[in-house]
C-alpha cells in the first residue's frame, strides 16, 4: 500500500517501539507535517482501574493551562437574576424557558450546557435529548453551579470534563498541533496530575498503564507511563 508523503515524513520522526518522555512526545507531535487544517492533539491514557466498581468509574474536570484551542459554544440555563452574569462571562446563549422548548424540539447546536441548581428540576425532562449527546448538566462535570459567571468563564477558557470508558481508558483533547511543544506538555502534565490526585484507593498495581499522544491524521507517540507523574 502506498504511503502518502506527509504520512511517511511523520513516520520518520518517531520510533514506534520507543517510550518517550511526555515532554519529548509533545515536541514530536507538534513537529509532524500538518494537513490543511489545525489537527487536535489528544491524550489517551489506560488506567489500572476497574470502571465497573462505582468508586473507580472516574470522571471529573480539568482546567488546562493553555486551553484546548477549540472555540466552545456555551448555553447557560438559569433564572433571570443570573442571566446578565452569564452573558457578561461570555455565554453564547442565555435563557431558560425558550431554550427548554427549543431543546424539546430537537435543538442541540451547542458544545456545552451549564445550569444553575435551582433550574435543574425544570430541565430534568431534557435528559432523554441531552443525555445521549453528553450535554446534560451535571455537578461532577462542573456544569451545574451557583456561580454562573465563573462556570461560564472557565468553560470558555478551556475547562473540560472527562470520563473513563468501560475499558479504563481516558480520551481527552489537550490542544492543537499549532501549539508549541511546551504548551502541549504543560496541558498534558495538568491532565496527568489531575488523574493522579484522583487515584482510587482500590486501584492495584501500576496506575498509569499506557499513555499515548495523537494528532488527527498523524501517528501516535508512546509515552513512558512510569515517568509521567515525576517528570518536570
Amino acid at each position: 500500500m502506498k504511503v502518502a508523503k506527509k504520512r511517511k515524513e511523520a513516520l520518520d520522526k518517531v520510533d514506534r517501539n520507543k517510550l518517550y518522555t511526555l515532554r519529548d512526545a509533545s515536541n514530536i507531535i507538534v513537529d509532524f507535517p500538518k494537513p490543511n487544517f489545525d489537527p487536535t492533539v489528544e491524550m489517551h491514557i489506560k488506567l489500572g482501574i476497574d470502571p465497573k466498581k462505582p468508586d473507580q468509574a472516574l470522571r471529573g474536570t480539568v482546567s488546562l493551562p493553555h486551553g484546548t484551542g477549540q472555540e466552545r459554544t456555551v448555553l447557560a440555563l438559569c433564572e433571570p437574576a443570573k442571566q446578565d452574569e452569564a452573558t457578561q462571562a461570555g455565554a453564547d446563549y442565555v435563557g431558560l424557558d425558550e431554550y427548554i422548548e427549543k431543546i424539546e424540539n430537537g435543538w442541540t447546536d451547542v458544545d456545552v450546557i451549564v445550569a444553575s441548581p435551582s433550574v435543574m428540576p425544570q430541565i430534568a425532562k431534557l435528559g432523554r435529548v441531552l443525555g445521549p449527546r453528553g450535554l446534560m448538566p451535571n455537578p461532577k462535570s462542573g456544569t451545574v453551579s451557583e456561580n454562573m459567571g465563573q462556570a461560564v468563564s472557565e468553560l470558555k477558557k478551556g475547562k473540560i470534563s472527562f470520563r473513563v470508558d468501560k475499558y479504563g481508558v481516558m480520551h481527552v483533547p489537550i490542544g492543537k498541533a499549532s501549539f508549541s511543544g511546551e504548551q502541549i506538555f504543560e496541558n498534558g502534565k495538568e491532565m496527568i496530575q489531575t488523574l493522579a490526585s484522583m487515584k482510587p484507593s482500590g486501584a492495584k498495581g501500576l496506575y498509569f498503564r499506557s499513555v499515548y499522544l495523537t494528532a488527527t491524521m498523524s501517528p501516535s507517540v508512546k509515552v513512558d507511563p512510569k515517568t509521567v507523574v515525576s517528570e518536570k
